[in-house]
């Protein structure tokens, strides 16, 4: 098997604990190139896994032994070089939010639609079997018909110098934990969501918000209810709520590589737990970009990255801001 060589844009924290070691334990992924704006950050990093170390972003995306390119740079960054590596024939796996906005997002799809290169967001949960297994028991009946959904992802306050707090650079709650629930929110109950209503909260002293809340609904009058925030005690989770029934995920969207998830199902015969293997959700999404990369596909699951854009971009336009 040819090996897809992937050069990594930056040195950040989700690169080196998650990512990259993912990449160097998956067949057929070569870390081919590691570029920083600090030539000693790029050496050392790259030292790690033996890669050649590139002092400045353009100069990795001149490189003709790099086929793909991964950006884990801040939020308001990924845009201007992913269309950048896009054009530079690369393959790309960028962070998400993949833009701050639906119409970079959309400026982002032509030219790698033109140019047959993959484009994929990297949100890793939704590679997770226990998403498929969940839509299995609403599919086949488990808790009747739909009604609700529900979905938080939370953490707690980061360090005071953390970019999630700079405006600048793309930061704030929505576009940081806000794309899980909403992401989850699209997986289960399909892309007609409209927002309804939203708020976002900003504590004192910050410049981005640091939590929020959004309702949605489908056609049909199904509600999502969604949380997200920087300043709360940790929780990540979503439940389904039917005519019969109701499951609970938790641990929905960073469960570790060797916790075997248990999803909640009530219903009124009793409550059963039904335990599911255990999965790493980071190795399986460079192993889905990887495959898109060599077969000329779309990563599996078929990403949803516009729409998701556009209901971002919506719960801002919905929410009015408070000062907490």
């Amino acid at each position: 098997m040819t090996p897809v060589r992937i050069g990594v844009l930056g040195c950040a924290d989700i690169a080196r604990r998650r990512m990259l070691p993912a990449m160097a334990a998956t067949d057929g992924v070569e870390i081919a190139a590691v570029a920083s704006g600090d030539a000693a950050r790029a050496r050392e990093l790259a030292g790690q896994f033996g890669a050649r170390p590139v002092h400045g972003y353009a100069a990795l995306l001149d490189r003709d032994d790099v086929d793909a390119v991964y950006v884990p740079l801040p939020a308001a960054l990924h845009e201007e070089w992913t269309e950048a590596a896009l054009r530079a024939g690369k393959h790309v796996l960028a962070e998400k939010p993949l833009t701050t906005g639906p119409a970079g997002t959309g400026r982002l799809m032509a030219p790698a639609e033109r140019s047959g290169r993959v484009l994929m967001e990297n949100v890793m949960f939704v590679h997770h079997p226990q998403h498929a297994a969940v839509a299995k028991l609403v599919a086949d009946g488990a808790i009747g018909e739909v009604r609700a959904f529900q979905a938080a992802f939370a953490i707690p306050a980061l360090p005071e110098d953390n970019i999630r707090h700079r405006a600048d650079l793309g930061g704030g709650a929505l576009w940081d934990t806000g794309v899980y629930p909403v992401r989850a929110a699209l997986h289960h109950l399909g892309d007609s969501l409209r927002v309804v209503g939203a708020t976002l909260v900003q504590q004192p002293g910050r410049t981005v918000d640091t939590g929020g809340a959004a309702l949605l609904r489908t056609p049909e009058g199904v509600s999502a209810q969604l949380v997200f925030g920087l300043d709360h005690a940790y929780r990540s989770s979503y439940e389904i709520w039917g005519s019969e029934g109701r499951i609970t995920v938790d641990r929905a969207f960073t469960p570790p590589a060797d916790m075997p998830p248990q999803v909640l199902l009530e219903r009124r015969s009793g409550t059963e737990r039904i335990a599911l293997p255990a999965a790493d959700q980071v190795a399986r999404t460079v192993a889905a970009f990887a495959d898109a990369v060599r077969t000329g596909g779309k990563p599996d699951p078929d990403p949803v990255c516009l729409r998701q854009a556009e209901l971002l971009h919506d719960v801002r336009v919905h929410a009015s801001v408070d000062s907490a």
